[in-house]
């Protein structure tokens, strides 16, 4: 079993080549987990949460595990027609637009490039965004 924040090396194996692919984008260690970032602003951070201490994480438990979790942004007028289907999307507790993705076996990771480009463009500056070549491959 991984603690708090550990994040499996297949899932970070699946999202490096995805996030690389975008202009000025770097990885970093967070306070739990891994984010990529552009400039000071986060694109999409990964981590696996302490339901017990964010009671928020226990309606998406997979075989009474914490899950793995990515948080990113989502153009605000996508947000409820992503999160309102449920599991593996939901609304973050945080920000105006941020959305969670539960991450595992069942991940559709063309989807989830997509979703990472999409919050890549809702945080870089319009000038790297240009830049962007979409869609983006999902390995």
């Amino acid at each position: 079993m991984s603690g708090p924040g550990d994040v499996p090396p297949q899932i970070l194996d699946r999202l490096r080549p995805i996030c690389r692919q975008l202009p000025d984008t770097y990885e970093e260690p967070a306070w739990i987990g891994v984010r990529w970032r552009v400039r000071t602003r986060t694109v999409a951070h990964v981590y696996t949460p302490d339901p017990e201490r964010f009671p928020v994480y226990a309606r998406q438990l997979i075989a009474d595990e914490a899950p793995t979790v990515m948080t990113f942004r989502v153009p605000i007028g996508d947000l409820l027609s992503l999160t309102a289907h449920g599991f593996p999307f939901f609304r973050a507790p945080w920000g105006h637009n941020v959305a969670a993705a539960v991450l595992g076996d069942h991940t559709d990771w063309t989807e989830i490039a997509e979703l990472v480009a999409d919050s890549y463009c809702e945080m870089a500056p319009k000038f790297l965004v240009a830049r962007v070549a979409l869609p983006l491959p999902s390995s």
